[in-house]
């Protein structure tokens, strides 16, 4: 990556979209609260899941129709995206479908349970739509995979915009990219260690034109928080080593899950991106050092 990319990719991130998407697995009732928290605090991006075991969609959209009432944003100014979720990572006992009915059946009412949660107006689905619908894993094969992938390309581009997959390696992405009619925009991985922060899949994306997500970026990254520099972009920016890890990853053309469940932390992580693009472009020969180092710790995991 060029000078100017480098650049470019933590710039564009803050100031087309702020750099984070809002990840709302987890947060159980509190959820609404923390969405509309996100969206004050200037989020502009939305994950959630019809996966009642891990997140409460209902709850998002309550949010997000909150926020639109209010005048917090319009619909015009987020992006948010969902999942299905195959039975396996599902409760049995609360879930969106029948999983003993077809897998068309599951999927489609699936999604018309999200684009029920997410509506945008209180009592009416009328302009409701998707930016994008996530596969949450492959399913067991191929075959299946690519199947249930056909069935979400119907639904392209009027109820939802764009679709993409989670939890997915590089063999099968490449092989559902060769069968889509409708080709994957998103993929969101874990980014650490354990997969070599998949370099061969992430630029597999990049050359397609695919946007890389990343989540655990913290939780699974104890030792590049810890990392030489890491601790020099958070002294020279004044940011704290947390801002600092996402800022440098972000650089690597990558979108960040962020969950953070504290309003104080949702405003100095977006002011915090704000401050490292300052200073990139403020010291270009510092930051070309720092992210030089960063980026010899993620590859050598490769050897």
């Amino acid at each position: 990556m060029t000078s100017s990319a480098s650049t470019t990719s933590i710039s564009r991130l803050h100031d087309e979209q702020p750099a984070f998407i809002y990840g709302t697995a987890w947060k159980k009732d509190r959820t609404k609260a923390l969405v509309k928290d996100a969206l004050v605090a200037g989020f502009r991006r939305v994950d959630t899941a019809a996966q009642p075991r891990h997140y409460q969609e209902h709850l998002v959209g309550q949010a997000l129709r909150e926020a639109y009432s209010e005048g917090i944003v319009t619909r015009e100014d987020l992006y948010v995206q969902t999942k299905y979720t195959a039975p396996a990572g599902q409760d049995l006992s609360n879930m969106p479908y029948d999983p003993d009915v077809p897998l068309e059946s599951q999927i489609r009412t699936s999604v018309a349970s999200s684009l029920r949660n997410l509506r945008v107006q209180f009592d009416s689905d009328n302009g409701t739509y998707l930016d994008c619908l996530l596969l949450h894993s492959p399913l067991p094969t191929i075959r299946q995979t690519i199947e249930a992938w056909k069935v979400l390309e119907s639904y392209v581009p009027t109820q939802i915009r764009t679709l993409g997959i989670s939890n997915v390696a590089l063999p099968v992405l490449q092989a559902l990219y060769e069968a889509a009619t409708v080709k994957p925009s998103v993929v969101q991985n874990r980014f650490y260690p354990q997969t070599r922060y998949d370099v061969p899949l992430r630029a597999f994306c990049k050359e397609h034109h695919i946007t890389y997500q990343s989540f655990w970026t913290l939780t699974g990254n104890p030792a590049l928080l810890k990392s030489e520099p890491v601790a020099d972009l958070a002294e020279a920016t004044g940011v704290v080593p947390a801002v600092a890890l996402y800022a440098l990853v972000i650089d690597l053309d990558v979108v960040i899950l962020n969950g953070t469940s504290s309003k104080d932390h949702m405003r100095d992580d977006l002011d915090g991106i704000a401050r490292v693009q300052d200073f990139i472009q403020a010291d270009q020969e510092h930051w070309h050092r720092i992210r030089a180092m960063f980026l010899e710790l993620i590859v050598s995991t490769r050897s």
